[in-house]
């Protein structure tokens, strides 16, 4: 018996209509759509009129779950796999199954759309010839070499960020890397979305200002004369 295919589906970030036509075929079509949340999963698929059942797959149940969903594949059965939102296996779980349908033999498809980050810095203002994206930043271990290494680094910086820690990982952001350029997006496709531009400087003097809710993305321009704003 032939092997499924693993398609890894880009959803919208915020606004729903931000879905290709692709990705709303494939899941249709798919045996089992494995969500990251599938409370916050239905809704996309009830916008689309999409039946295929849901199954869990997060980061603390991945280590049982996986083997089940390679076993399905490896019964030729089509699975897709998705985020809250955004492109799956960007600081996500995804890339765990990834890894272990390669391992199989197993096809995996990219079903590209939706990612926070490139829309992050194609809104940012910042260059976009060079960047780096490191995703969160560790709490403790690693956090101030990470920072230091990135100081060196001649392009943007992207981060994710919960709202909680922008102040704090604004001002290690100045500390060990410097008074750059700084964007930070938050609730980006959305009602609210909005994109604060200036200095790290600039923007901690007014952090209380920002809405600290949803998930948020900042970016750190080189230290150039041509690109701060």
């Amino acid at each position: 018996m032939s092997n499924g295919v693993l398609y890894v589906v880009s959803t919208p970030i915020g606004n729903l209509e931000d879905f290709t036509l692709r990705a709303i075929s494939i899941l249709s079509k798919s045996k089992v759509i494995a969500a990251e949340d599938t409370r916050q999963s239905k809704k996309l698929l009830n916008h689309y009129n999409i039946s295929t059942p849901l199954i869990s797959y997060f980061d603390h149940n991945k280590s049982y779950k996986i083997p089940k969903i390679i076993d399905r594949l490896k019964s030729n059965e089509n699975v897709s796999i998705i985020s809250d939102a955004g492109t799956p296996a960007i600081s996500d779980p995804a890339y765990k199954l990834v890894r272990a349908a390669i391992s199989e033999g197993i096809t995996v498809e990219s079903i590209p759309g939706a990612s926070s980050s490139l829309c992050a810095l194609t809104t940012s203002g910042l260059p976009t010839d060079r960047f780096i994206f490191e995703g969160f930043l560790p709490p403790k271990k690693g956090r101030k070499t990470i920072l230091q290494n990135l100081r060196v680094f001649d392009g943007t910086i992207i981060f994710f960020e919960n709202p909680k820690r922008l102040k704090r990982t604004l001002k290690d952001i100045h500390s060990f890397i410097g008074d750059r350029p700084c964007v930070v997006c938050r609730e980006l496709t959305k009602m609210h979305e909005e994109v604060i531009r200036g200095t790290v400087s600039k923007i901690m003097m007014d952090v209380d200002k920002i809405t600290l809710k949803g998930e948020m993305v900042i970016l750190i321009g080189k230290d150039n004369k041509n690109v701060y704003f």
